[in-house]
């Protein structure tokens, strides 16, 4: 990272680096694209920015906000973007006091890192602005967002079957140990309340002990949802199944799924997959999906199916799981799930290890959007009290 500690004036305008990086200013911040190529043949494209140039009285280190994407093989200019084959597309959202990790400079003591999973049709640009939030707030905590396979900018990076739960959870563990980062605390939203599950199953490590997972509105076991009124996602995953790959008007979408029984901000937010593409020897700009449908699927099916209660039952030493349920989401909640979750929390004792309960009033599934300060208020137990190790 030559010349990244030259970077020490809020006033900067423009900087040349040796090998590539290069300057430039977004919203009157300079802003440096950075390449770092690592011995596995990896490179690093990051998006770098001085987002709080004050300095501490105690370092003359500027704060930095980073966000990147992993890519292979070839470098790539556009920003937040996975281009050809990696592990993940992903951003990298960092506090005001975090510093370059061991990723950057091994010199430089690990900050404590979360990661935060979408949902199935989701991305990792659900959790964008709470994750904001969680880093003003602990700003020497860094946030890693992933688009899973088969979402998002992911969906570009051709990976083999079978797309279930445990193959997405190996993906994200394949990323923080690329990243060779260790992460304390994994927070997952519905299908990726399971796949956090399925990632303290699969690994001692890259995890850290003691880590804390939050599942939020899923249980470990079976999926109960559709309920009367209620967004039904494997319905709505068959209906976007025999709509046209490519649309004309996100609006006409919206109305289809609406007259097909879905709720308005359902199908709002299922739009938000759709990218503008133009035609050849077209002036007009047509839509189409940004996920892989049939991946998605499969990986809703396995998310059906997928039992997880031997996490719940016999805690693995140093993991703290939260189960987190939407007060109005009572559908996706059997009476016995939740007292084999009670049950749980009492058998659970051990120092640092255990299951607990939470409620999240006011809100339906869609917890971030329905309740976010509610939900700011319930997860920052994870982050207080944590400095750097």
């Amino acid at each position: 990272m030559a010349g990244i500690s030259n970077l020490t004036a809020p006033r900067l305008r423009s900087v040349g680096v040796a090998a590539g990086p290069r300057c430039m200013l977004v919203d009157r911040r300079p802003v440096i694209r950075v390449l770092r190529h690592r011995a596995d043949g990896v490179y690093h494209v990051g998006r770098v920015c001085l987002s709080n140039p004050r300095r501490s009285s105690s370092s003359s280190v500027p704060r930095f906000c980073t966000h990147m994407t992993l890519v292979h093989d070839r470098v790539s200019v556009e920003e937040d973007v996975a281009q050809v084959h990696g592990v993940l597309a992903y951003e990298l959202i960092q506090g005001s006091l975090v510093r370059w990790n061991s990723f950057m400079d091994k010199s430089v003591p690990d900050p404590p890192t979360a990661v935060l999973l979408h949902g199935i049709l989701g991305g990792r640009k659900n959790w964008g602005s709470f994750a904001k939030r969680l880093a003003q707030e602990f700003p020497m905590w860094q946030f890693l967002l992933v688009d899973l396979r088969c979402h998002g900018d992911s969906a570009k990076i051709k990976k083999r079957g079978p797309h279930t739960v445990a193959s997405a959870a190996r993906d994200v563990l394949k990323l923080v140990a690329q990243l060779r980062v260790t992460p304390r605390v994994l927070v997952g939203h519905s299908f990726g309340g399971k796949v956090a599950l399925s990632m303290v199953d699969q690994a001692a490590k890259p995890l850290a002990r003691p880590v804390k997972v939050w599942v939020l509105d899923a249980s470990p076991g079976n999926v109960h949802s559709g309920g009367d009124g209620e967004d039904r996602p494997g319905e709505l995953i068959d209906f976007l199944g025999r709509t046209p790959k490519e649309v004309s008007s996100k609006k006409e979408v919206v109305e289809s799924l609406v007259q097909a029984g879905f709720s308005t901000d359902v199908a709002k937010w299922v739009v938000t997959n759709l990218r503008p593409v133009r035609s050849q020897g077209s002036s007009s700009s047509e839509f189409s999906w940004i996920f892989d449908l049939e991946g998605i699927a499969e990986m809703y099916k396995s998310y059906e199916e997928t039992n997880l209660w031997k996490i719940v039952d016999d805690v693995p030493r140093g993991v703290h799981v939260n189960f987190l349920k939407a007060e109005r989401s009572l559908h996706r909640w059997a009476l016995e799930d939740i007292q084999r979750i009670h049950s749980a929390e009492e058998l659970a004792a051990d120092e640092g290890a255990g299951v607990e309960m939470h409620v999240l009033e006011d809100a339906g599934h869609w917890v971030q959007a329905d309740n976010p300060d509610g939900l700011f208020r319930i997860l920052s137990s994870s982050f207080q009290g944590f400095g750097m190790q």
